[in-house]
């Protein structure tokens, strides 16, 4: 008995912020969105598609955002095009702790979850 996959990942905004995380994750960061069974569909969220996988993404309140080390990480191949394209959405870019093989860096979406974008190094 082993796990196979990550089937998808959630993360969570206040409720108010719906229509604003569906702007930030559809229209900028370009993930499109798939359909909600219409079973969960009343309790508010979206879910997007990230290659062969699914970011959930669901509504809550009284969450502390900006204190957790929770996060996706996205793999992207143009690193420093997206470096670019978060800072001049006035996003704050932190570089990460190196690891072998990949460059990275971090930043908070407008709703306090941490991101992670990173690209493999070729060499």
């Amino acid at each position: 008995m082993t796990i196979q996959r990550i089937h998808h990942i959630q993360i969570t905004v206040n409720c108010a912020d719906e229509d604003a995380a569906r702007q930030f994750y559809i229209d900028f960061l370009g993930l499109p969105e798939i359909d909600k069974p219409n079973s969960l569909k009343a309790r508010g969220g979206f879910w997007c598609r990230v290659g062969d996988r699914d970011l959930h993404v669901g509504v809550e309140e009284g969450v502390d955002r900006h204190a957790t080390k929770a996060h996706v990480a996205y793999q992207v191949d143009d690193l420093s095009d997206w470096r670019r394209k978060i800072e001049a959405a006035g996003l704050t870019v932190k570089d990460s702790i190196p690891i072998p093989g990949y460059d990275r860096f971090e930043f908070r979406d407008p709703f306090g979850n941490r991101v992670e974008l990173i690209e493999a190094l070729r060499g």
